[in-house]
């Protein structure tokens, strides 16, 4: 999908419904805030969070203390919606309107995150773009955190296909520069009590600063 029918798609999505109307909703995004504490990152860690729309882990994070946090989604109506709900703490958030595969990083952070982003890009030149905008963000020695459908997740989300992932092929994609360091099944209940199962793996970029 060309970067502005991305756009286009996604603004509508978000247009058309609220936060609570979309599959992967969470009202507490308890598996993502784990492994970033699990990560040892403190206070002063940088963190982004890919395709973070409308999701409630900015909130959870200021909560917890965290200082540098970035959220970046192609569409701006998500970022607005979630910037709403934060109200005056919406200032204490970084927000970028951009596709990730288009993007070029001004600066690096010490955690990446995705949580459902990298699975709706189908495409293997798409997400060697991702890939690439990670290595081009993430310090050396920071952690990558990457959800996406499990292989015996669903085979498509808000009407478009999905790339279904384990670790080990996500570790394949990332390549030799990136240590596995954990992968967890999670299954997520969608607002309308369905299951769909997901996998959490975190991945320590190689070096050190």
């Amino acid at each position: 999908m060309a970067e502005a029918s991305r756009k286009a798609y996604w603004e509508a999505v978000y247009t058309s419904k609220d936060e609570t109307g979309v599959s992967w909703f969470q009202d507490n995004p308890a598996p993502s805030l784990e492994l970033i504490e699990l990560a040892g990152a403190g206070s002063d860690a940088a963190i982004i969070d890919i395709g973070g729309g409308a999701s409630r882990l900015a909130d959870g994070l200021l909560e917890h203390g965290f200082r540098h946090v970035t959220v970046l989604d192609i569409s701006a109506t998500a970022l607005d919606l979630a910037a709403l709900r934060l109200g005056r703490r919406a200032s204490e958030v970084q927000w970028i309107v951009a596709d990730v595969t288009e993007w070029h990083p001004a600066r690096r952070f010490d955690i990446w995150h995705d949580r459902a982003a990298f699975h709706f890009l189908v495409d293997p030149a798409d997400r060697a773009a991702y890939i690439a905008r990670l290595k081009g963000a993430l310090v050396p020695g920071g952690r990558a955190i990457l959800a996406t459908f499990a292989v015996d997740g669903p085979d498509t989300c808000s009407g478009l296909p999905v790339h279904r992932c384990d670790a080990a092929g996500l570790a394949t994609e990332l390549g030799a520069e990136f240590t596995l360091l954990d992968s967890r099944p999670h299954d997520h209940v969608t607002p309308w009590h369905s299951s769909q199962r997901f996998q959490f793996s975190v991945f320590q970029r190689q070096g050190r600063l």
